[in-house]
Parts: C-alpha cells; sequence; structure tokens
C-alpha cells in the first residue's frame, strides 16, 4: 500500500505543475502547542488527493513529518523526534506540541490534487517570556566619590533576548562612563537556545544619594519586569567637627556638664579625642565625654578631634558661674527687747548680683537692729541672685522681754448690770494674766506679735479696788484701778441728773434776764439817738439861748 502510494505521488508529481505559495510567519510560545495553517488555513478540497506536512533540517535537508490522504486517518512518517509530537486536526494545521527552540524551521504544506501541486512554506519563531528578574551582587552601602557596583541585573531564559534598563529614583540612568557605567552582556544557553541578559551597574555616589533607590528594569515583547535595589545609605568621610555643650541653661559651679563631639561623616566616627583643661583623654563608641562636679576654676576652652584623623577638631568655650553667700546670724536668735543685733552679709559671685530682703514673706529693707522691739521678730531671708544662681539664707529672731502693763480700763456695759475690765500688756514670751478679783464666765483674750489683751467681766456691789498681775518667765508687772459699785453709781446718777436739771433751769432765767435788759437799753439808745437828729438836721435851726448856754452846751458836748 505504501509502494503503490509514493507511485502515484510520483506519478502527480511528474504530470502536474509545481506551485510554492508564500506564507506569514508563525510566532509560538515557548513549551506551548505550535499551530502551523496550511495556505493559511483554508486548503482547496476539490479533488483533494492527500496533503502532507514536511519541513526543512538545518542542514537543508527535507524531513517528512506525516501525510493526510482525504477520508483518511493522517500517516506519521517522522522518524526524528517529531514522530511522537506531531498531529493534524480537521483544517488541515500541523500541531507540533512542547514547542521549543528547535522548532525554528520552514514548515511546508504540500496540498496534492489531480490537476495541481501546491507548496505552502510557513516559518515558526518561537518567542519565551523571560524569568523574573533577579539582582546579584548587590552593594550594602554606596561610596561617596568613589565608583560602587550597585548590583547585577539577570534577566535569565528569554527569546528574544530582554533588553534591561537602569533607573534612580524613577530616572532612567544614561551611562556617561564616569559616575555611571553600565556593563550589558547576553549569554544563549545551548542546550535550550535561550538567552540569559545581565546588566552590571557601576555608580559614583554623592551626600545626596542617601535613601536613593534603584530599580533594575527588564524589557520584552511578552511583558516586562523589574526589580528594586535599595536604598542605600552613603558612606563618606567627616568634613566638620562640632562640639556642644549639653546643657539646658548656664553652668553653675558643681553641675555635671556632657559634652558632645559630633562628625558629619557617615557613618559617625566611634572614637574621639577629647581635650579638657589640658588633659587628652580617647572616648571610644561613644561620641560623650561628662565632666562631673566642674568647678569655678575649670571655665575656659575645651576641644574634641576625631582619634583617626586630629587635625579634624572643635573648640567651645565654657563659663562656669558661682555664688558664694554667707550670712550671720543664721538659724534661730534669741535676743531682749531694747538689744542690739549686728547683721552681716557678705556675698561672692561670677557675675553682678541682687540682694534681696523678705521678713515673714514680705519684702524689706536691709535689716538694722539698734534697739530691738517685739515688732522686729520675724523670720528673716536673705536672697542673692545672678542671672545664672540664687543663693538664699535665713534666721529667726525671737525678741523675749518681761511683761509691762501698758493700760487698764474699765467700762460699764450697755445694759448697766456689769463692768468690763480690760488689761493690755507687753511681753514675750505670752504673759500669763492674773485678777485680784474672780470674773464671770465672760473673758476674752488675745495675742499678737508680743501685745497681750485679756478681759473680764465683774458685778462690784460695793466698790473695789481691782489689780491685773501680768507675768512669764522674766517677770512680771502689777497695776490697780478702783471699780465702784454698780448701785451706787446708779444713785450718783440720778442725783447729779436732779441737780443738772436744776442748775439747766437756773442758767436759762439768767440768760433771759440780760437779752431783756439788753432789750430795753437798746430802745432808749434809739428813741435819744431819733430825737437828737430831729433837733439839727430837720429844722436847719440855731437854737434859741445866751452865749453863755451855748457855750456850756458845747463844752458838755466836747466832755462827752
Amino acid at each position: 500500500m505504501e509502494s503503490a502510494a509514493f507511485l502515484l505521488l510520483f506519478s502527480v508529481c511528474a504530470g502536474t505543475l509545481l506551485q510554492v505559495w508564500a506564507s506569514d510567519g508563525v510566532t509560538a510560545l515557548y513549551g506551548e502547542t505550535i499551530v502551523v495553517p496550511c495556505n493559511g488555513g483554508s486548503p482547496p478540497l476539490n479533488e483533494l488527493m492527500f496533503i502532507k506536512w514536511k519541513y526543512e533540517k538545518a542542514d537543508g535537508s527535507p524531513g517528512d513529518l506525516l501525510v493526510k490522504q482525504n477520508q483518511k486517518e493522517a500517516t506519521v512518517q517522522a522518524t526524528d523526534g517529531y514522530a511522537s509530537r506531531v498531529s493534524i486536526d480537521d483544517k488541515y494545521n500541523l500541531l507540533i506540541t512542547g514547542a521549543t527552540l528547535m522548532d525554528q524551521h520552514v514548515f511546508t504544506c504540500m496540498v496534492v490534487s489531480a490537476t495541481n501541486l501546491n507548496e505552502f512554506p510557513v516559518s515558526v519563531s518561537v518567542h519565551k517570556k523571560p524569568a523574573q528578574v533577579q539582582v546579584m551582587d548587590k552593594a550594602d552601602v554606596l561610596q561617596k566619590d568613589k565608583p560602587t557596583m550597585v548590583g547585577t541585573c539577570v534577566v535569565a531564559d528569554a527569546n528574544p533576548p530582554a533588553s534591561i534598563t537602569w533607573k534612580k529614583n524613577g530616572q532612567a540612568l544614561v551611562a556617561d562612563d564616569k559616575a555611571i557605567v553600565i556593563t550589558t552582556s547576553t549569554k544563549v544557553e545551548p542546550s535550550t537556545g535561550l538567552s540569559t541578559t545581565s546588566s552590571i551597574l557601576q555608580y559614583v555616589a554623592s551626600k545626596g544619594d542617601a535613601e536613593a533607590v534603584f530599580t533594575c528594569v527588564s524589557q520584552h515583547e511578552l511583558g516586562d519586569d523589574s526589580a528594586i535595589v535599595g536604598p542605600f545609605s552613603v558612606h563618606y568621610p567627616s568634613e566638620k567637627v562640632s562640639l556642644q555643650v549639653l546643657s539646658k541653661g548656664p553652668i553653675v559651679e558643681g553641675d555635671n556638664v556632657t559634652l558632645k563631639c559630633h562628625a558629619d561623616g557617615n557613618p559617625p566616627p566611634k572614637a574621639f579625642y577629647f581635650h579638657i583643661k589640658g588633659q587628652k583623654t580617647l572616648v571610644e563608641n561613644s561620641d560623650t565625654y561628662t565632666v562631673t562636679g566642674i568647678g569655678r576654676d575649670a571655665g575656659g576652652e575645651y576641644k574634641c578631634a576625631l582619634a583617626d584623623n586630629e587635625k579634624m577638631e572643635a573648640s567651645q568655650s565654657i563659663v562656669v558661674s558661682y555664688l558664694d553667700l554667707s550670712l550671720s546670724p543664721t538659724g534661730r536668735v534669741v535676743k531682749t527687747v531694747g538689744d542690739t543685733l549686728s547683721v552681716k552679709m557678705e556675698k561672692s559671685s561670677s557675675g553682678e548680683a541682687t540682694v534681696s530682703w523678705r521678713k515673714d514673706g514680705k519684702t524689706v529693707k536691709e535689716p538694722v537692729f539698734t534697739k530691738l522691739t517685739y515688732l522686729d521678730a520675724g523670720v528673716y531671708k536673705c536672697e542673692v541672685t545672678t542671672e545664672a544662681v540664687t543663693r538664699h539664707q535665713s534666721f529667726e529672731l525671737v525678741v523675749e522681754g518681761k511683761p509691762v502693763i501698758t493700760g487698764l480700763t474699765k467700762q460699764r456695759s450697755s445694759d448697766g448690770n456689769h463692768k468690763v475690765l480690760t488689761c493690755e500688756a507687753e511681753g514675750v514670751p505670752e504673759p500669763i494674766f492674773q485678777w485680784s478679783v474672780n470674773g464671770s464666765n465672760q473673758e476674752w483674750s488675745e495675742y499678737t506679735k508680743g501685745k497681750a489683751t485679756h478681759k473680764i467681766t465683774v458685778i462690784p456691789k460695793v466698790n473695789l479696788t481691782v489689780t491685773c498681775i501680768v507675768s512669764n518667765k522674766l517677770g512680771e508687772d502689777a497695776m490697780t484701778i478702783n471699780v465702784s459699785s454698780v448701785f451706787n453709781e446708779d444713785t450718783e446718777k440720778k442725783d447729779s441728773q436732779e441737780e443738772s436739771d436744776d442748775q439747766a433751769k437756773l442758767i436759762v432765767g439768767v440768760v433771759v434776764g440780760l437779752i431783756l435788759a439788753a432789750a430795753v437799753v437798746a430802745l432808749i439808745y434809739w428813741l435819744y439817738m431819733k430825737n437828737s437828729r430831729q433837733g439839727s438836721w430837720k429844722t436847719n435851726e440855731k437854737e434859741v439861748g445866751t452865749s453863755e448856754e451855748s457855750k456850756k452846751l458845747e463844752e458838755n458836748n466836747h466832755t462827752v
């Protein structure tokens, strides 16, 4: 049967015209099934005898794949690896499973009819999407002003080969062979024919590249991919050193002062030299040094320097503030009234100082005691202040004295039924009051700033002589007052009132009599003057009489 078929094919080929038709290529995906169409998927069906698929081998020789006669099963003719991989569908498409790059050939569909023999060659390409992007040999840090390999970007197993682009913070990097050097290479795996693309980025960083993010981007017709490298820190040597004094305010004698040496290098230096008042101290794994209990003579210039480069140094001037205060006396001071007390205050400070005094919390002038009184007693506080320091000391002044009575008075109550005796005294400690009479339960006392007052209520039925006695540990004093009976005072008051009424009546009578007498005299004088004026001024006439009478009248007038 096969021999007859070949003879038939030979005779047909010999008696017909062979026509070859160009066809578009087919791109298949690696590992998938390749579908190769015959005549674009439309082979002629009229008088079709059979269809044969063949391919051109690498050496140029033909290779048969399969033959399909009309209405019959296809016959696989391949004897190589295609024997188990090729088949044909109902549209006469050649099917090749498990596509590899070894399948990139020209496959020909030969269509044989009773009158024609047509061939339709189809070129097959197999493409493969690259594997996921990988970055190898990643840098840990970048070096300032030095070429540093950021990493090697690898895009493997692709066909066609993938292209690689480097970006920094989203911006594409362009190689300049100075600050940016990009080396790209492609390698083909012989066993598969797949390509691996590698790209190495060398970069010269600056301080501004700290925390920069680099991205390796793979471009391929079947899809893009990327991988991020970084962010990186940039290492660079220190260019500047500074010395800080970690203090919230002015430095005061006795404070602990911490010095911090700061360098701008990355990573920060781990060792420093501190120059403290002429002494050089190495500090490792720290950038601080603490001076404990700094003294007033410790002010001046302090320095720090890098341990590996002592030319990189910095200095700072430190001023130590201090204030000394001496007050005499201090504590509790007990004096006697009338004594003198010398108060002495001395101060020494690093700057201008302000002195203020307070007594019992209220501002006063500097105390001067030439003759102490009870009012001088109290708590005195001296406060001295500079811009940085405040000091204060105090003393409590107690002024003592034996009690002295300053007043003893009596007063009748408003209802007239009893009398209130008040005894006032001065003395420290507080005086104790004693009376020579027993008072009622209505007693009252007060003691403030050395002044004491004590009151008692009595109801004297007879005249009394009452003594007030005051005493403390330093002595005593006494004073006497006469207190009349409440009943006697009532009688005396009534008699005195009647006598007073009589006297008042007598006085009124005398006054009225004097007023009447004065009125009579005034009336007589007025009448006399009226008559005199009428005789001389109204008539304008001379009086009639002898010359002796006129002379005598004139003399009388002069005499009056």
